[in-house]
C-alpha cells in the first residue's frame, strides 16, 4: 500500500471504558486527545481501534478528538468480526456485515477512509474466498 506506518501504535481499547472493556481503563474524550497529542508529537503516526471497542465509543472519541479532520497525516486501524448486535447478522465476517460495520465506523470516526481495517479474528463460518 505504500503507507509509512511507525514502529509504535496507538490502541484506544481503553477509550470510553464502558461494559466489558472497563476492566481494562476508561479514558473520556480529555484524556482520549491528550494521549493522542502526546503520541503524535513522539512521532506515533497509527491509531488503532475497533467497531467493538466500548460498543463504537472508543471510535467516537478518536473522531471528536480528532475534530473530523487528520493532523499530521495520522493513519487510522479499525477491525471488524465480533458480536456487535443481537441480530444473526451482527457478528462475523460476511461481506454484509463488514460492509455494515466499516461504514459505521467511518461515522463514528468522523473520516471517510480508514486506512487498514482488519480481519478482528478468523471466522469459521465465512469461507475464505
Amino acid at each position: 500500500s505504500g503507507l509509512k506506518v511507525s514502529t509504535l501504535t496507538l490502541g484506544t481499547m481503553t477509550f470510553g471504558g464502558t461494559g466489558p472493556f472497563a476492566a481494562v481503563g476508561n479514558s473520556d474524550l480529555l484524556e482520549a486527545r491528550r494521549i493522542i497529542d502526546t503520541c503524535i508529537d513522539a512521532g506515533i503516526n497509527l491509531i488503532d481501534t475497533a467497531n467493538v471497542y466500548s460498543n463504537g465509543l472508543s471510535e467516537e472519541i478518536i473522531g471528536e478528538a480528532l475534530g473530523g479532520k487528520r493532523k499530521n497525516d495520522v493513519l487510522i486501524a479499525s477491525k471488524a468480526r465480533m458480536r456487535i448486535g443481537t441480530g444473526p447478522n451482527d457478528e462475523g465476517l460476511s461481506r454484509h456485515h463488514l460492509i455494515r460495520e466499516c461504514e459505521k465506523s467511518l461515522k463514528r470516526l468522523r473520516t471517510d477512509v480508514i486506512d487498514v481495517y482488519f480481519v478482528h479474528q478468523w471466522d469459521g463460518l465465512t469461507p475464505v474466498e
